[in-house]
């Protein structure tokens, strides 16, 4: 299958995955996350992305954003791994080792309405998932935290929501989702879908020409 053209308009917002090489765990002690967390505030200074929502995972992370101009997402994404890749090998004195993630970063639009509340919460709500913690909130390596109990400073890095925050967001980003609801989000991921409203995701996939195939694959069925 061939792959999707990259999408790297400023403006729209994106999903971003990036998962460490061979799926190893890289993220191993609160030094590793925080280090992370440096270096993102550095990329997002360089380049001005917005950043909506981010969960940092042992072997993974998940970004909402958006970039202010053409061709910035992958020079915020570039600049992050390539920094994050460098800094990690020498707080680990592996310098030399080789390649800390896996080859092509994910990237997918996402609609500026319901389907972007659905996915922020998706994104915050893994290290329950993952059952890393039993509430979202508690996961210190995400943009809930921050929003929730992190300092003024802390918060900077974060940008206000394309929509208000629902005033029962934290009740609902810890309720179980429903498979189906899983399955939806897991399928754009999978496939590099747009995430959004079916008529607004051909017309991304007519607008920037994204590979056929992806029109061909319409919605995930029911349980898959």
């Amino acid at each position: 299958m061939p792959r999707s053209n990259r999408v790297d308009i400023g403006g729209e917002i994106y999903h971003v995955i990036n998962r460490a090489n061979a799926r190893m765990q890289i993220f191993n002690t609160a030094n590793d996350y925080a280090l992370f967390e440096k270096v993102l505030a550095e990329a997002q200074t360089r380049t001005g992305v917005r950043i909506y929502s981010y969960c940092i995972m042992p072997n993974h992370w998940h970004m909402i954003v958006s970039p202010k101009d053409d061709g910035d997402l992958s020079k915020f994404v570039g600049w992050l791994t390539m920094t994050h890749t460098q800094r990690w090998h020498v707080a680990h004195k592996t310098i030399g080792s080789g390649h800390l993630y896996q080859g092509r970063y994910k990237s997918f639009l996402v609609q500026s309405n319901e389907y972007f509340l659905q996915l922020c919460r998706y994104v915050e709500r893994n290290p329950v998932r993952a059952k890393l913690v039993t509430r979202a909130e508690r996961w210190q390596w995400s943009s809930l935290w921050r929003r929730e109990v992190g300092s003024i400073e802390q918060n900077k890095l974060l940008t206000p929501w394309v929509l208000d925050v629902p005033k029962d967001y934290l009740d609902w980003v810890n309720e179980k989702e429903s498979e189906e609801a899983l399955s939806i989000v897991r399928y754009s991921v999978n496939k590099g879908k747009p995430f959004g409203a079916e008529t607004w995701t051909d017309r991304m996939i007519d607008t920037f020409k994204l590979t056929a195939t992806l029109r061909a694959a319409g919605r995930p069925k029911k349980g898959s």
